[in-house]
């Protein structure tokens, strides 16, 4: 009797040791957080508790941009080359899902570029998994710039121009008809 319920002890320690590991396996942080954009800049940030190595995250950060402009991310490992986190995607997607930009690694982080981004809602997703039991830690900013396409010449000036032109070229003929 007391051997049986050893044995069933020990397979009911065995299973709860078991299912507790694969539970670290499970994703830890899934989250959706509104970022606002103050003077076309914002910051985020997300730590990750430790004791969870091999968990997965995916959190996502939304925000609207009420004007075209260049866009630009960037996303760092706390404490630099924090080998505890482990990034596997930073992208940008747009308000039906789609993917608008992807990063690139940048030393010890990831950058995020997208010209000629148009005015709308949008999402930065940040996503990856921890390597170790260490605890962990990125953060990112956010900026919209001035877009880079070349400004169209108005009307006015270039009438002023050509009439300042004009001028110049009647002078220079009245002078050589007077010589």
């Amino acid at each position: 009797m007391n051997k049986s319920r050893a044995f069933l002890s020990a397979i009911a320690l065995a299973s709860a040791t078991l299912m507790s590991q694969s539970a670290f396996a499970g994703p830890i942080a899934s989250t959706t957080t509104d970022i606002t954009l103050v003077d076309n800049k914002a910051s985020f940030e997300q730590v990750l508790t430790g004791g969870n190595a091999g968990a997965t995250f995916h959190n996502r950060y939304q925000f609207t941009l009420g004007e075209m402009g260049d866009f630009n991310a960037d996303l760092s490992l706390g404490n630099g080359a924090n080998k505890s986190l482990s990034i596997t995607g930073f992208t940008l997607l747009d308000s039906k899902g789609n993917t608008v930009g992807s990063s690139t690694a940048a030393g010890t982080g990831w950058l995020l570029d997208v010209d000629n981004l148009a005015s709308g809602s949008y999402t930065v997703q940040v996503s990856g998994a921890l390597s170790t039991n260490a605890a962990g830690k990125y953060y990112g900013n956010l900026m919209l710039g001035p877009s880079a396409i070349a400004a169209v010449p108005e009307p006015a000036p270039v009438g002023l121009m050509l009439a300042g032109l004009g001028v110049l070229g009647f002078s220079v003929r009245r002078r050589a008809r007077s010589a």
